[in-house]
């Protein structure tokens, strides 16, 4: 079925729910006027719908293949990569001082969304080379941002991101990649590298790796560790393409979606690269990528969500079965009064975890305006909740639109199991969700919950205010914030261990209340629409927090009443 882009979801979004004026209103992101924003997101859903999403499919049956050390990416995704490069769409948030058009991080993490929904497999090019332009941005020496983010920007050239080694896994500390001086200030990179998003492909001229490797004196762990620029082909002085390197794609993983999306596994020997920041502080610049690849990744488990429940709403509004019992009904399976909760849970989760996005991207976009703590500690706070609320609603909204297509949704023919394959690495990769978690309650609350009770202080005054127009909703969410706020206390006064325990469930119940007061001020436009969705979220899903909350306060010690061995039994 055809795939349309959330735009009038994001105009609503940013208009009434979290709004995007504040941003504009800094000296930084002056042009991002209503209209100049409107009209990127208008033509960035003609790029997803026309070009990109008819592509999704053709990924899927006809994987990326490595034939004689080369990488020939699926039927139309070299056209559809040059398209959106040609559109300026990998540098939307990138600086115009090498080509970017300098928007808010929000505009392009509603285009990444859509893109994701049209097509994840396609659309994880172009992230993966946003987030190397910001790192560059951040940590390359002028020369080197000289040289490569023009071409980054452009898409003549793509980006990587190299953290993973076979024997390391999450554990980037226990990576063994080499790096020897060579002289000349360059370096020669050895080691292998897996799980390489889009690391050998044809759809550039040039494959750009940021790579993670060890210097000779480097100390053992993360602090030993720095980060080099490793091209495919090593650029001349000009610009222009020079002899090849010495790195090569030894095999691509055999995996359970995205097949579009070719994953390396790439080998250097002796490859020339350049240090990019400082010596053996090369974790830090790569999490300059990482942070936002993570709202990223996020923004694509809520794109395959959309895209699936469109999926899964075009075939309920077509298929006859069983008796209606409804009046006036439409003789389909959308009459059935479960098939309709599951639509309106997908529906109303789907906009929870947007809105949720939404207001890290701008935090984000206002910490880099203005340099305010708050906004800063705002953006830390939210990301992995972001990160981990999107994707795992992408993941249940996938299996819920199989559920809805019954036994055809385990057919691979009508194409609903696609998306929960090709979304189901979104929980994994970027830092697993229970390692969001684990940062929530462990580094983002070093400040002992300021920025968390900080954010609640916010949204109980939502809530006020809408008492008058919506006072059953807001008492609900009155509620909830309450028993989301002591979970808090209880959890900031608690060891590592006992946080860890309950970090996953009490992300989900923070995820829970955030999304019922967008939901409530998106109630507030007065859209009938909008306020049926809310009541399904207040009623359904909302109650979702009690439990979640008892489960984040259970502590440790009830895990390790299991003796190793008796896990067997």
């Amino acid at each position: 079925m055809p795939y349309r882009s959330a735009v009038s979801d994001y105009e609503f979004i940013y208009d009434q729910v979290v709004p995007l004026a504040p941003v504009a209103e800094t000296s930084r992101f002056a042009e991002a006027t209503d209209d100049m924003v409107s009209a990127i997101l208008s033509e960035g859903g003609k790029l997803c719908d026309e070009i990109m999403a008819p592509l999704q499919r053709a990924g899927d049956l006809t994987p990326a293949r490595l034939e004689n050390g080369v990488v020939r990416t699926s039927p139309g995704f070299a056209e559809g990569f040059k398209a959106i490069a040609e559109g300026g769409w990998v540098g939307i948030s990138a600086s115009p001082d090498h080509g970017g058009m300098g928007l808010p991080l929000a505009v392009s993490t509603a285009i990444n969304d859509m893109m994701a929904g049209a097509n994840i497999a396609l659309h994880l090019c172009p992230l993966l080379s946003q987030g190397q332009i910001e790192a560059l941005e951040h940590h390359a020496s002028a020369d080197l941002q000289d040289m490569y983010l023009p071409r980054l920007i452009s898409g003549e050239w793509t980006g990587t991101m190299n953290l993973t080694e076979p024997h390391a896994g999450s554990d980037v500390g226990a990576l063994s990649t080499k790096a020897d001086p060579n002289g000349d200030g360059t370096f020669a990179i050895t080691g292998q590298k897996i799980f390489i998003t889009w690391g050998e492909h044809d759809a550039a001229d040039n494959i750009c790796h940021l790579v993670l490797a060890r210097l000779p004196d480097a100390v053992p762990g993360p602090k030993g560790i720095s980060l080099f620029l490793v091209p495919k082909f090593i650029p001349n002085a000009d610009g222009s393409l020079g002899e090849r390197n010495d790195l090569r794609c030894v095999s691509l993983e055999h995996k359970l979606g995205i097949h579009g999306s070719p994953t390396a596994v790439m080998e250097y020997s002796g490859a020339k690269g350049w240090l990019v920041g400082e010596e053996h502080n090369g974790l830090a610049c790569m999490f300059t990528m990482m942070n936002n690849a993570r709202l990223g990744v996020g923004m694509q488990g809520i794109g395959v969500a959309e895209a699936a429940y469109q999926h899964a709403l075009a075939y309920a509004m077509d298929r006859k079965q069983g008796k209606s019992i409804v009046p006036g009904g439409t003789g389909t399976i959308i009459d059935h009064a479960d098939v309709r909760r599951m639509l309106m849970h997908m529906k109303a989760d789907i906009f929870a975890a947007r809105c949720i996005g939404a207001a890290t991207a701008v935090a984000i976009d206002m910490d880099t305006a203005t340099g305010d703590k708050a906004w800063k500690a705002r953006a830390a706070l939210l990301t992995p909740i972001a990160k981990s609320f999107g994707s795992d609603v992408g993941c249940e909204t996938a299996d819920t639109g199989i559920q809805i297509h019954g036994g055809m949704g385990f057919v691979e023919e009508t194409a609903a199991a696609q998306y929960l394959r090709d979304v189901r690495i979104t929980p994994i990769y970027e830092g697993t969700n229970s390692i969001q978690a684990m940062d929530l309650v462990g580094r983002k609350m070093m400040d002992g919950g300021e920025a968390a009770f900080a954010l609640m202080d916010e949204l109980e005054a939502d809530i006020e205010a809408a008492k008058e127009k919506h006072p059953v909703m807001a008492n609900a969410l009155w509620s909830a914030l309450a028993t989301l706020r002591e979970t808090t206390e209880w959890v900031a006064k608690q060891d590592l261990n006992d946080r860890f325990a309950g970090a996953v469930p009490y992300q989900r119940a923070f995820a829970r209340v955030l999304g019922g007061v967008f939901h409530l001020r998106a109630a507030l436009s007065g859209d009938a629409t909008r306020i049926n969705l809310a009541r399904f979220y207040m009623s359904m899903l909302l109650p979702d927090h009690t439990s979640l909350c008892t489960q984040a306060k259970t502590g440790a010690e009830i895990l390790y009443t299991l003796e190793v061995d008796d896990f067997a039994a």
